[in-house]
């Protein structure tokens, strides 16, 4: 049986690549699309693709570019891609421009949501007892209000999509496709914020992909201990 295939859209050098590094360790061949792609085949052996998540229209042309070169769809897909604009005016949350509102939500919630779409569509050439997974880099914002006006976009990009994935996997999961909101969190279940732990989402995004344990589609998360109820 060839070897399964992971692509990772946004490979920033924390969680991106932690997530890169353990899925490679058990045997899956990797892509990873970001706007530092090369196009080629990089020195870890990745698929290395240039994208541009600002661009929705530009992700079908990344799976494409797996499936020449791997000669398979993906059957993980991660999503990792995020943004925010701070608000202009200090402390005044609804300063940030209509504009930028909108480019951030098109990076957190369109490009995501296009992103599932083209792997739905790619899953169809893949064996029926294949697991399919798509897995989308979430945090507490989508269900706790956090009342910093810098996390105002990034919170409404994490909701939007928490809702759309939450949905489709309830549609999708009789069928042995899941789509998971990854969330991880302090012991005590709160906001990780910028100290979110690439090591820990690289160990747990596997065990996702696994599609064993019982995991719900909101997938809260505690480094060293796997996925945990709050």
């Amino acid at each position: 049986m060839a070897a399964p295939v992971v692509l990772i859209l946004g490979a920033g050098p924390r969680i991106g690549a932690s997530v890169a590094e353990n899925f490679a360790s058990k045997g899956y061949k990797v892509a990873v699309a970001s706007r530092k792609g090369e196009n080629k085949i990089n020195e870890k052996g990745y698929l290395s693709i240039k994208a541009d998540f600002t661009n929705p229209e530009s992700i079908p042309a990344v799976f494409e570019a797996v499936k020449a070169e791997f000669q398979t769809a993906p059957s993980v897909v991660v999503y990792n891609a995020a943004t925010l604009t701070p608000p202009p005016v200090q402390d005044s949350v609804l300063s940030i421009p209509s504009e930028r509102v909108t480019g951030d939500l098109i990076v957190n919630t369109v490009s995501p949501y296009v992103a599932a779409q083209q792997a739905l569509a790619a899953w169809e050439s893949l064996p029926k007892e294949a697991k399919k997974t798509f897995i989308y880099t979430g945090n507490a914002l989508s269900s706790n209000i956090i009342p910093i006006p810098m996390m105002l976009n990034l919170g409404v990009g994490k909701s939007a999509s928490s809702f759309w994935v939450g949905v489709a996997d309830a549609l999708y999961s009789a069928k042995g496709i899941r789509f998971f909101y990854a969330d991880e969190r302090h012991e005590d279940g709160k906001f990780k914020g910028m100290a979110v732990d690439g090591p820990a989402h690289g160990e747990f995004y596997p065990q996702l992909a696994s599609n064993d344990g019982g995991v719900p589609w909101h997938a809260t998360f505690i480094k060293g201990k796997g996925y945990v109820k709050f």
